[in-house]
């Protein structure tokens, strides 16, 4: 889910790493209760900074995706029917917006 963070993108890395766990929800990859992983272990497995990770956790909480639990992790909440749609609908807008933006790149006109 995580392996495809990339830092030359535009995207800053922490909310790449809120997009990937919103889509995960979004499509039921990670359910309620599920937790995600230690902010230690997530920077060290991607080497980047552990505020990094923190922002990206603290936006997911904002929006309601995940819970913060002093001393035990952050675990992913249960979210609404129609949040998870709104937020498939968002996911596949940017995913339009990226390939339109590759291709104009490429020299493709759409």
């Amino acid at each position: 889910m995580f392996d495809d963070i990339d830092p030359s993108l535009a995207i800053p890395l922490y909310e790449q790493i809120a997009q990937r766990v919103r889509a995960a929800v979004a499509t039921g990859t990670l359910r309620p209760g599920d937790a995600l992983p230690s902010v230690r272990q997530f920077a060290g497995r991607h080497r980047i900074n552990p505020a990094t990770v923190v922002h990206a956790y603290r936006l997911l909480e904002q929006d309601g995706f995940v819970e913060r639990r002093q001393g035990t992790g952050t675990f992913v909440l249960a979210v609404g029917s129609d949040v998870r749609s709104r937020e498939r609908v968002t996911q596949a807008r940017a995913l339009v917006r990226d390939l339109l933006s590759r291709a104009a790149a490429l020299g493709v006109m759409p």
